[in-house]
């Protein structure tokens, strides 16, 4: 067998073992864009329990350079604190990106947030990119839960 020969082979075996993992990779695709869908509907249902559902015990969550939330009961507390003040309202959620590596996917997404206070106050709209890091996680209804996510505001 000649080079070009043995360098084909190659070639035809990795696009069929790629072609075997295009069914899964299909799957979490579909299950990430439901986590991602259920948390946004469950943020604007105000649902908290919802929410929380989607998020691994050992989450940590950054919204900037001074604020970072680690664990799930403390996270759970900041979106219950959110939520009391403010209903919040995902009005786009662009995907840049979604990388998927066995058990861990990291996403990247612009969004704009629409914010209405519960009481006094203006609306407000929050616009910015969002990168998460979902693993599996069986407890979760999709099977995919969020590990961690940096959030940078629009400038």
């Amino acid at each position: 067998m000649n080079k070009l020969s043995v360098i084909i082979a190659i070639g035809l075996a990795q696009t069929g073992a790629m072609a075997a993992h295009a069914p899964r990779e299909a799957a979490d695709r579909q299950a990430l864009q439901q986590t991602s869908i259920a948390i946004r509907t469950a943020f604007a249902d105000g649902n908290v329990k919802a929410i929380m559902a989607y998020h691994y015990p050992q989450v940590e969550k950054s919204f900037g350079p001074d604020s970072r939330v680690v664990g799930k009961a403390a996270v759970e507390d900041d979106v219950a604190n959110t939520l009391k003040v403010f209903r919040l309202n995902f009005v786009e959620n662009n995907v840049e990106s979604l990388a998927i590596r066995g058990d861990t996917a990291i996403e990247v997404t612009r969004f704009l947030i629409q914010g209405t206070p519960r009481g006094e106050g203006k609306p407000f709209t929050f616009r910015g990119r969002t990168q998460v890091v979902y693993v599996r996680y069986a407890a979760s209804p999709t099977g995919w839960a969020v590990f961690r996510e940096l959030i940078q505001p629009a400038t």
